[in-house]
């Protein structure tokens, strides 16, 4: 199943883990195994990979953001394949994601011996990138009838679905919003009209697509393993100019 109708769909370039994510949730379907399990499995990978930027095993982390970015598929697609969507899965998968991306851009500061500060812009240019990219896709969904686990404004705890405690969605809830909030305030600020406008060219998603996590950690992977360590902070603040050029296009678009 896929978080837009068929025909809505475009080329997303930081999804490239998703026919493997299909075939994971399939073999998972009809056993013990829940989206929280896979969830916590790319969370292992995620690590992993972090381990292997301090050993300087390069083509093993490339390999362990790759893994990661198809797990971080392969929850969401058993959760809808066992028909148990959940804002718990959620919102620990979003949490989790956001707390490597730190450890990882944290990791590769450390190794090559860069500026902390320089790390931390590039942490929010990165995160900045994520947001812009998910506020335009949830969008989407929203208008098409696509996934609803995600919400174009996440001001207050949502009511839990059935079979999650209300207890574990607020204090989830509270745990994003703190990692999130200022990223979504900031992107909402740069174009709050686009939730009013919602028409997105899949040209344009696919452009856009090059901000999903997905796509970031491939270019981590395949610089550390071209050796361009040094590069990968410069890389994501420099990028990050993009938000902007985005965000023009988008007001183009819909003039």
């Amino acid at each position: 199943m896929s978080k837009l109708p068929k025909k809505n769909q475009f080329l997303d370039l930081s999804d490239y883990g998703r026919p493997m994510a299909r075939m994971i949730a399939r073999s998972l379907k009809n056993t013990s195994f829940t989206p929280i399990h896979v969830t916590i499995s790319f969370i292992i990978a995620g690590m992993l990979a972090i381990l292997c930027i301090l050993n300087g095993y390069y083509l093993a982390t490339a390999f362990f953001l790759i893994l990661k970015s198809i797990l971080d598929a392969a929850d969401g697609e058993l959760a809808r394949l066992k028909n148990t969507p959940s804002y718990t899965g959620r919102y620990l998968d979003s949490v989790s994601d956001i707390i490597l991306n730190l450890l990882i851009l944290v990791t590769i500061w450390y190794v090559t011996e860069g500026a902390i500060s320089y790390t931390l812009i590039a942490f929010f240019g990165l995160q900045l990138q994520g947001t812009l990219y998910n506020y335009y896709y949830v969008i989407l969904r929203n208008k098409y009838n696509g996934d609803t686990t995600s919400r174009i404004f996440e001001g207050s705890p949502p009511t839990a679905m059935k079979g999650e405690k209300q207890r574990n969605v607020n204090i989830l809830f509270s745990v994003y919003y703190f990692c999130y909030g200022i990223f979504d305030k900031i992107i909402y600020w740069l174009d709050s009209n686009a939730a009013s406008n919602q028409h997105f060219p899949k040209w344009f998603m696919t452009a856009v697509s090059t901000f999903g996590l997905g796509f970031q950690l491939l270019i981590i992977g395949v610089m550390l393993s071209l050796h361009l360590a040094h590069y990968i902070i410069p890389f994501f603040i420099g990028y990050s100019a993009f938000i902007l050029v985005f965000i023009g296009i988008r007001r183009l678009i819909n003039q």
